[in-house]
């Protein structure tokens, strides 16, 4: 399994427009952060968790071939804005969405000519399957796991393949969740900033979840600039606890 990290950043992005601040003007390019979302390659198959608003930017640097699935933590516009830049992978057949009920009608809403009987020419082909009471479902052999984490007061999903685990946007992790956790050796987990934040766990808070779950690895991501810079915060991390970046490639077995 090869993860690649399309972008490890917050809603706004790092930099952030109209800031200043010592991270917003770093020339580390880790300290570049596109909004969050990860490619994973099982085999021959191609899964997208989130499709953000820095979409086509991102895939332009990835190999072009069919995606055979893309999974939505949530509605949030940051996770869901890049959809209609599927248009292209389209021509590969009908790209398939995961996401929970809630999230469909949104995007029927948002997207209302994606989902009309009478699509014209350049809409992107998708067909959302839903996620019914977190249930595992296959993508071609591939088994994914749904986890429920919280998103201050809003249900959200994190997802489990193999070893590997995604949690973003999260919270708390509610407890009988955590058994699907168990097992796991590469963990990445969002944590926005130092700060305590209403919505999102802080620094602090995924590292004593990281050793909660007890993963092998775990990567941070979904960080605002108020993360701090990239190459000297990392210094603080624990042991096995790493800052996700940009274009960050882990093999796994």
């Amino acid at each position: 399994m090869r993860i690649s990290f399309l972008g490890t950043g917050t809603s706004t992005g790092v930099p952030e427009i109209g800031c200043s601040c010592a991270v917003c003007q770093s020339t580390d390019k880790r300290d570049k952060r596109l909004r969050a979302s990860v490619h994973i390659e099982v085999g021959e198959s191609r899964i997208l968790i989130d499709c953000s608003p820095d979409f086509r930017e991102q895939m332009l640097q990835m190999p072009f071939g069919k995606i055979d699935a893309l999974l939505l933590t949530h509605e949030h516009y940051d996770h869901t804005g890049g959809i209609d830049d599927l248009r292209p992978y389209s021509r590969f057949g009908t790209v398939q969405i995961y996401a929970e009920e809630r999230v469909r009608k949104t995007l029927e809403t948002r997207l209302p000519y994606c989902f009309s009987n009478n699509h014209y020419g350049g809409v992107p082909d998708i067909r959302i399957n839903s996620i019914e009471n977190l249930q595992p479902f296959c993508v071609n052999n591939i088994t994914i796991i749904p986890i429920r984490v919280m998103h201050y007061q809003l249900p959200i999903c994190g997802f489990r393949i193999g070893d590997f685990a995604y949690l973003t946007d999260l919270k708390n992790l509610p407890h009988p969740e955590s058994a699907k956790l168990q097992g796991i050796k590469t963990l990445v987990v969002s944590a926005l900033r130092k700060k305590e934040h209403i919505s999102h766990q802080n620094l602090e808070q995924a590292i004593t979840l990281s050793e909660k779950i007890g993963a092998e690895k775990t990567y941070f991501t979904h960080m605002s600039h108020h993360i701090g810079l990239h190459a000297e915060v990392e210094k603080e991390l624990p042991r096995n606890t790493f800052f996700a970046y940009d274009g960050l490639e882990l093999e796994l077995d």
